[in-house]
Order: structure tokens, then sequence, then C-alpha cells
């Protein structure tokens, strides 16, 4: 999140004054846009990824705190929940082969995390929703000790001031209340930065919201949660209910804290920065001691703290991310994507999202006009429930728009398109086809990780579902560590 937090209660007076501060924020950063040269910068890529610790019977292991202690990696770090951690890849340039550098740093640090997790009987499971959670490991005394979670969990809690209802329709849904945030944790994913220079912002972030639905059709990993069969991407609806700080008495809600977007952007980054600052509360109002108004004024690059943190509190599925690093640079956070299965599909679904953003932003203004905002919304929710068998609605210039098209076939014919991008950004001809690749076999499979944890479990016959689950996650395991994709397991 940017800034150290120490304490997890605040005065009104530190909320009034976390006002201010975003304001001066918004100012400084719109004069460094202003600025022809700012973040100018060939492209690169990066990536976070997210994953659960589990036990010898496959559950969830309380044991990140003791693996960060051992672990001699600067880029692991804790997350939300006792049984998460999150490694935090090197960033690449896009040119050359930048998903293979990816691949071979994630598959080294999973092996050494690993070895260390061995020690404590203890095992690494890259996947969208672990299927064996149970409902008590999900309430507040599973959350990781540490103030920043404490201080996001109040803050959350002061807006709602209720227990955090969860529904989640599927085969078998589920209705569930928890104490606090912490449910939350049960998503675990993979995060993909794209850097771009900030007038192709808004084509690339347009286009990223056109085609994330495509991405999580073909990406899926997360059809149980607790026990319940739910969407082919669960963690879509947990995440967005899980830290939803609106008031359900209010005759009128703000918008949700993890939205898909709220329309298409006009102009650039500046518009979705402000638009964080103006539609949702502060949750944490925690303040550094930079003069950012000045240093913009004068010509150098702010750290715009208090605006990066917020932002870290809005949960968009595409985030608009100011660094100040390296001169000063945007990125777009591509958060929709599972975490899992095995690092050569997590690094084909990269990209084929990344390809199909820059393929796609060539072309997307031309394409706006035939398709109103909320049909990408709907794609979005229905491609999270049913990934492959989803129909999504398409733009059309040549007929009536829109047209309703099965995903499968939609992501078979954007598979050039994606290519297209890539070779745009400069990744290697051979890179590229050995990834798309991997998207085509699914394809023509019509297997994603999903579809494979459901045959999986349906193949074991009348086990009980907590030993089918422990025994679902056996298998999975297994197979993640042949190193190969999914569609050969």
């Amino acid at each position: 999140m940017g800034l150290s937090i120490d304490r997890t209660s605040f005065s009104e007076e530190d909320y009034q004054q976390a006002g201010v501060r975003l304001r001066e924020n918004l100012a400084a950063l719109k004069m460094l846009l202003q600025r022809p040269d700012f973040g100018r910068g060939k492209p690169s890529l990066g990536a976070e990824l997210e994953m659960s610790i589990v036990d010898a019977n496959a559950e969830a292991l309380p044991l990140n705190r003791e693996l960060l202690a051992e672990s001699l990696d600067p880029n692991l770090q804790l997350e939300l929940d006792r049984f998460n951690l999150e490694y935090n890849l090197s960033p690449v340039p896009a040119a050359g082969k930048p998903f293979a550098r990816m691949q071979a740093e994630l598959t080294e640090a999973l092996a050494a995390l690993s070895d260390t997790a061995a020690q404590h009987n203890g095992r690494i499971v890259p996947i969208g929703i672990l299927p064996t959670l149970k409902m008590e490991q999900l309430q507040s005394t599973w959350m990781t000790d540490l103030p920043r979670y404490h201080a996001l969990a109040a803050g959350i809690g002061r807006l709602r001031r209720e227990k955090i209802a969860i529904r989640i329709d599927g085969d078998e849904p589920l209705a569930a209340e928890f104490d606090s945030v912490t449910v939350e944790g049960a998503n675990t994913s993979l995060q993909v930065h794209l850097r771009v220079n900030p007038d192709a912002f808004a084509s690339c972030y347009n286009a990223a919201q056109l085609v994330t639905p495509l991405a999580l059709a073909v990406a899926a990993n997360s059809p149980f949660l607790m026990g319940h069969s739910l969407w082919d991407e669960t963690r879509i609806a947990l995440f967005k209910q899980s830290t939803d700080t609106r008031r359900h008495t209010h005759a009128w809600r703000r918008m949700a804290r993890v939205p898909f977007g709220h329309g298409w952007i006009r102009h650039g980054a500046f518009e979705l920065l402000a638009e964080s600052c103006h539609l949702y509360p502060v949750i944490l109002p925690i303040f550094a001691d930079n003069d950012d108004l000045t240093v913009a004024l004068d010509g150098g690059i702010p750290e715009l703290a208090e605006l990066r943190l917020h932002q870290g509190t809005i949960w968009n599925w595409n985030r608009p991310v100011y660094d100040s690093t390296d001169g000063g640079h945007l990125r777009i956070e591509l958060r929709a994507l599972p975490s899992g299965p095995a690092p050569i599909d997590m690094m084909a679904n990269a990209a084929f999202l990344v390809g199909l953003v820059i393929g796609m932003s060539k072309i997307i203004d031309e394409l706006l006009p035939a398709f109103p905002f909320r049909y990408a919304d709907f794609n979005f929710y229905r491609a999270a429930q049913s990934s492959l068998d989803a129909q999504l609605l398409w733009p059309s210039l040549n007929a009536m728009s829109p047209k309703e098209v099965p995903a499968v076939d939609l992501c078979r014919q954007l598979l050039p398109l994606a290519d297209e991008g890539l070779a745009n950004i400069g990744v290697d001809a051979g890179e590229r086809t050995k990834l798309l690749g991997v998207i085509r076999d699914r394809l023509d499979a019509r297997t994603t990780p999903a579809a494979w944890q459901r045959r999986t479990l349906a193949g074991f016959g009348g086990v009980p579902r907590p030993a089918a689950l422990r025994r679902l996650v056996e298998e999975y395991m297994a197979c993640v560590a042949t190193g190969k994709p999914v569609t050969e397991w």
C-alpha cells in the first residue's frame, strides 16, 4: 500500500485531512500529466502471484509469517489471511521473451517456498480458491496479525456497520455471514502489470475492459467455495461482496469498492484516479510528510503516497497505477486472472490478456459507439459464472450491435489479434506461438482449470464431499508439480 500503517483507529479530523491531501495529490498529478515527456518509456510487464498454504491433509495452514521469516526472498510478502502469501515478480521489458523470464522466476520461487514450507509439513498451492476452505478459517481469527490488515478491517467495518453477508448462486447456492473482511482472503489471483504511456492509457484501458471477460473465461479456476459448487470463477462474486462497504439500509448506494467499471474512459488515467477520490470514502487516513504540490511545481516527481494508498483500497478489476519510480510512470494492473494452475498456464493467461489489450487498443475507438459499457459489465460476470460456456455480447460494425457469441468461439476468433498485440510490443515469435498455443489447446478441448476441477471431482463418484475435495487438491498439486499445462493433465 506504499505508506507504513502502524495504527488501527483514526479521528474524524484524520478523515477530513485525508480528503484535503487527496485533492492536493490530484492537483499534483494533473501537473505531471501535462508534461509532454512524463511517463514515456518502452512497455514493460510485471506480476504478483497470491497462493495458499496447506497441510498434509490439503487443509488451509496458517503459516505465512513463519515462512516469510525463514525465506530470504525479498519479493515475498504476507497477505490478508494467515494461509496466504504473495510473490512479486521482477518487472521485465515486454520485448523479447518476457513471459519465459517471469515463468522461470516464478518456478524457482515456488520451488524454494515449497522447500521452506515442507520443513513445517506445509505445501504451496496456486489456485483461485482453495476447495477445502471451511467457514471458520475465513473469520477474523485467521487474519494475518499486522496493523495494516487490522486497520483495513476496522475501516471497512466503520463504513459497513454490519456483518459481511455472502450470497452466491450456482449449482449449490451459498449463503453465509462472516465477521470480517478476512473472507476476502479466500481469493488468490495473478495480477499482471502493463506499463503504458500516458497518451495511450485511455485506449489501452478501454481495451482491457472489453477483453478481460475473454481472458477470464479461458482462465477460470475457482469453482468451489466451502464445499459448494458455484461459479467457474467464484472469486469475482466473493471479492465484490466481501469488501463491500455499502449499507443495505440506504435508499441509494455508493459504488462497490470492487467495481468492474463505471463507463468507458474518455481521456486517460487522471479521470479514473479522480473518480476514486470523489466516489469512495477514505478507509485508511494515513499521511506522508511530503509536500507533493511543491515537488510538482518545482518540476520533480511527487510520490502521491495518499493517492496510491487510497487507490489500494479500491479494487478495480483493471486498476490504474501511478508509480513515482523510474522517472514516474503509469501502469494498468490487470487483476481478474486467478492464481494457478501451473506456471505455464499462468503465463499463457497473461500473454493472452496482454496481447488482446494491446491488439484491441488499436481499434477500440471505432468499436465503442457500437458497444455501451453495460454490455462489457454484463460479459464480465457471465464469463465468471460460466467461463467458456458463457454467451457473450460483442460489438458489430456491419450489423445491429451487439451480437451474441459463445465465449469459446470468440476467444478462438481473437487469437490472431492477441498474437498481433504481443508482436506490437516486441514479444518473441516463438514465445507467442508457444503461449497462445496453450490457450488454443484449451479452446479445442473446452478445458479450463475450473472444468478440470469439476470433472475430476465428479469422477470420485460417491466419495463424501469433504474427502473428495481433499483428494481433488492432492491431484491438483500433483499435476501442477509436473509443470504441464492443464490440457495435458
